[in-house]
């Protein structure tokens, strides 16, 4: 039976690479394909941005107003919510995650969209009582024009509204590249632009790997901003890239969260919440909390509570919605894992539960592996420090807040934290002292249109969500008007 073929959005027709190579995509629970995918190259970047930028100087996105842009938006979003079921059911066939996480960021993702449709009329700039006779002085914000949206396999169109809904708010047209893993999702989302109203190449989608797609597009002269989701290592090089061109760039990269529980919690909630930490969504996340601190009073109770509720998690298929943990998204990601488990074992850390494959004969012939939770690790250890992104917990016990502090922000990352305390002024006190630009207290992997979502250290630059989210696709002008009646003084600075 033949596979479906995808197209790829450039200058608003659909239309196969340029070389008409395709590679396929792989269902991660059943471990076969089922889709093929344009292999776009450096020609099709050309025409994508060329596209994109004609849209930005001479279309008729040019000419409308930030309301008008607002309106799209919001259509948009309406879109989005009407077609949340089939969207998330594409995702579920092409990363594994579970159909319960994935329909409720669909249904959640037309919030972004209604919420920057708001506020693209909304940026203002500001008249300054400027210190110089005859001169009126005000400031404007404008668009910065192409910007490139890098998106990874995980979350693939939560993460890529977080990038498309401020930038195209602020007035940028946009060149779309999902990860070669998960293409299909922002493609049949790339059907919604035009039944929105937006103009043509206002929104273009190339897909491909990164050398061919990935590169040309980062080093493209007529981007002018690159937004990028995905590991540290590839960010730093989107980031060398970039910075060759001068290109803004916001980054969002990884993450070794830690998720302290005090022995004031209420226990039976954290242990809910280190296991939405780790587990939920296949440990696949950034923010995912793959350190749990447990201070020492409490730590064995814990771990016997965490153990015995992890055991209960169902694996299987996740198209059914009773699934609690799905599989592994891609093979090498499998690997990598299974290497890390190898590693931590290596290093003297204890299995407590999992360690392993999961049995293809009981869960499906995908790449599932045993929820893994070791304990004896200390916060030296390469489990402790490096980003696994897979289902595994490192559990490292502490006697107080200072050294709770200390292991937590001992490490290159800074994304986000997690406190369990039933104090308010321990929650308040570790929300200061903790090196992450997300803290969660007595709750985990909540996110909102509302609120700024980024990273400290290693973790990235930028914010992404919140109001602040549209100034990193906009930039200001300051303009000077002259009122006096005659010109001073040429030769001095006036």
């Amino acid at each position: 039976m033949s596979l479906p073929r995808y197209q790829v959005l450039i200058g608003g027709e659909w239309r196969d690479a340029a070389s008409g190579a395709v590679f396929e995509t792989h269902d991660p629970y059943a471990g076969k394909a089922w889709a093929l995918i344009p292999e776009c190259n450096d020609q099709d970047v050309d025409r994508a941005v060329a596209a994109a930028k004609d849209a930005f100087e001479r279309g008729p996105w040019a000419t409308m107003t930030a309301t008008q842009r607002g309106a799209l938006l919001r259509k948009l979003g309406d879109l989005v919510a009407a077609n949340a079921e089939s969207l998330a059911r594409t995702e579920v066939r092409d990363n594994g995650k579970l159909i319960s996480e994935m329909l409720g960021q669909t249904r959640y993702v037309p919030q972004w969209y209604y919420y920057f449709g708001g506020l693209a009329d909304k940026v203002e700039g500001g008249v300054l009582p400027i210190d110089k006779a005859g001169v009126f002085n005000f400031t404007r914000w404008e668009p910065l024009g192409v910007v490139a949206a890098i998106v990874p396999w995980n979350s693939p169109l939560l993460l890529l509204t977080w990038k498309l809904a401020p930038a195209l708010a602020a007035g940028n047209t946009v060149v779309i590249k999902p990860s070669e893993f998960t293409s299909a999702s922002a493609l049949e989302f790339g059907r919604l632009f035009e039944q929105a109203g937006f103009p043509p190449g206002v929104v273009n989608i190339v897909t491909g790997y990164g050398k061919e797609v990935g590169e040309p597009l980062v080093t493209h002269p007529d981007v002018a901003k690159v937004a990028f989701t995905g590991g540290e290592l590839s960010g730093q090089r989107v980031y060398e890239s970039a910075a060759r061109g001068l290109k803004r760039v916001t980054l969002e990269l990884g993450g070794k969260s830690p998720n302290i529980v005090f022995d004031d919690a209420v226990m039976e909630d954290a242990v809910k919440g280190a296991i939405s930490g780790i587990f939920a969504a296949t440990g696949q996340t950034c923010i995912a909390g793959s350190r749990l601190l447990v201070q020492r009073s409490i730590h064995n109770e814990f771990v016997d509570r965490l153990v015995t509720f992890a055991r209960t998690a169902k694996m299987g298929d996740p198209a059914d919605p009773d699934t609690q943990v799905g599989p592994v998204t891609t093979p090498p990601q499998y690997r990598k894992i299974l290497d890390y488990i190898a590693v931590g074992r290596s290093e003297g850390a204890q299995v407590a539960l999992g360690g392993g494959p999961a049995d293809k004969a009981r869960f499906g012939d995908g790449w599932f592996i045993e929820p893994t939770i070791f304990t004896g690790v200390n916060n030296r250890m390469r489990i402790a420090q490096e980003e696994i992104f897979g289902p595994v917990l490192s559990v490292i016990p502490f006697e107080d807040e200072e050294e709770a502090i200390a292991i937590a922000n001992d490490t290159a990352y800074g994304l986000a934290a997690g406190v369990w305390t039933q104090s308010i002024r321990r929650a308040l006190m570790m929300s200061e002292r903790l090196r992450a630009g997300t803290v969660w207290v007595n709750t985990y992997r909540a996110v909102s249109f509302m609120s700024p979502f980024g990273g400290y250290k290693r973790s990235g630059l930028g914010r992404e969500s919140g109001q602040e989210a549209i100034y990193e696709y906009l930039q200001q002008k300051s303009v000077w008007i002259s009122t006096a009646t005659e010109v001073p003084n040429p030769f001095v600075l006036r």
